[in-house]
């Protein structure tokens, strides 16, 4: 049976955990402007079809066709690069499938007569600089892969939501492809009272800061 004690102290700990985080979410929110200095998010932005960046931590399918034991499947290295069958040490990151492919390709060609190889990403993360981070009151803050057409509520949804102490309708959107220009965010609107206008489309490397609520 666990001590009272013990109990009373893991309780104090998860806390002042959850106080530490809400608090630096809440400094670095501060630290950027105020909230009455951010305008609303824009409901559409103009961005031409991202093509998907290997990141690190990224599984890869590797195919050589009618070469079995030169395909493989490999993970990214956290410095970004793999290692396949004749071929060692090869940049993924920060790269598209295809241009990894004609690599190996390249390489293999001192081995084999005109390979022939495909490269598809079953598990993915994506480069570090495209993924959507989520920070503060999230029930689960976590940088998220970003996807085409991806929206402020599919973010949140993948960090699991809000946390009963967040201050939803003074979330913050960081927009890093516009030099970190500051927007407001009524998610609290969106979430608690499915008001859909709140809803707005994210980009590659935007951060949402959901700040806590002091009463």
């Amino acid at each position: 049976m666990t001590h009272p004690q013990a109990m009373v102290f893991t309780s104090l700990r998860a806390f002042a955990v959850r106080w530490l985080a809400a608090a630096m979410a809440t400094a670095l929110l501060a630290s950027c402007s105020s909230y009455s200095a951010t305008e609303p998010a824009p409901a559409k932005v103009s961005a031409a079809p991202q093509r998907y960046r290997i990141g690190p931590s990224d599984t890869l399918n590797v195919l050589v066709w009618r070469n079995p034991e030169l395909s493989t499947t490999v993970m990214v290295r956290p410095d970004g690069y793999i290692s396949t069958p004749l071929v060692d040490d090869l940049q993924a990151a920060g790269r598209s499938p295809v241009d990894v492919a004609r690599d190996i390709e390249k390489a293999l060609g001192r081995y084999v007569r005109d390979p022939v190889v495909s490269v598809t990403v079953p598990g993915f993360q994506g480069d570090i600089s495209d993924q959507v981070r989520i920070l503060g009151e999230a029930a689960k803050p976590q940088s998220v892969p970003y996807r085409q057409n991806m929206t402020v509520l599919d973010a949140i949804l993948q960090a699991g939501g809000m946390t009963e102490f967040a201050d939803g309708n003074k979330t913050v959107l960081i927009r890093s492809s516009q030099g970190d220009k500051r927007y407001s965010v009524r998610l609290k609107d969106l979430m608690q009272r499915g008001d859909l206008s709140a809803n707005v489309p994210v980009m590659p490397g935007d951060i949402i800061l959901v700040p806590a609520g002091f009463f």
